[in-house]
């Protein structure tokens, strides 16, 4: 949908007050704009007769009309802190603090998400398979560059020695992943 990441879409807003995508040529209403906005592209609302940017007034008005439908997302303590802000001199430090929480957010529903696509990251001791792995795969890989041979150690028989009780104790603990992994499916 976005012709270009880092350019807002134009929404040019006629004296009739109707509004007009100048990327689709068709007029569009605050639901629209809203969609947009959810499908994560920035708007830019101007007023063809004058320029004067209108964007926060048109924010404000979509925010007011979810409100007002029932779509409580901001508490009444938070609009009451938000009316005081204005007119407690706040309103230098208000703006920064409330950027910051919403990039706290977004950067927590990212890691939400990327959790939520790899349900694996959520088992108990996933961290330990993975470095059970990680420990396997080099033991297994050790020494052996791309389409070569495996480096003769000289110590060779130690180091097969140590290999052996480290993938014994490897299988011994995916043993017993497995078996926990059974239960938790029971």
């Amino acid at each position: 949908m976005a012709k270009s990441e880092g350019t807002p879409l134009l929404i040019k807003r006629y004296a009739s007050r109707r509004l007009y995508n100048t990327e689709t040529s068709d007029y569009v209403t605050l639901d629209d704009i809203s969609g947009f906005i959810r499908a994560g592209r920035d708007v830019q609302i101007v007023d063809l007769k004058s320029g004067d940017d209108l964007t926060r007034q048109y924010l404000l008005q979509i925010i007011a009309e979810h409100e007002s439908r029932g779509d409580n997302v901001l508490p009444t303590n938070v609009l009451t802190d938000l009316v005081r802000s204005y007119t407690e001199g706040a309103q230098t430090m208000v703006p920064d603090f409330l950027a910051a929480s919403f990039d706290m957010l977004r950067d927590g529903q990212s890691k939400v998400m990327e959790t939520m696509s790899n349900p694996m990251t959520t088992l108990p001791g996933f961290d330990q398979i993975k470095a059970q792995q990680e420990a396997f795969m080099k033991t297994m890989m050790g020494g052996w560059a791309a389409g070569s041979a495996p480096e003769q150690d000289e110590n060779s028989e130690e180091t097969k020695s140590d290999d052996k009780s480290e993938l014994d104790t490897i299988r011994k603990q995916l043993a017993e992943m497995q078996a926990a992994l059974q239960k938790m499916t029971k």
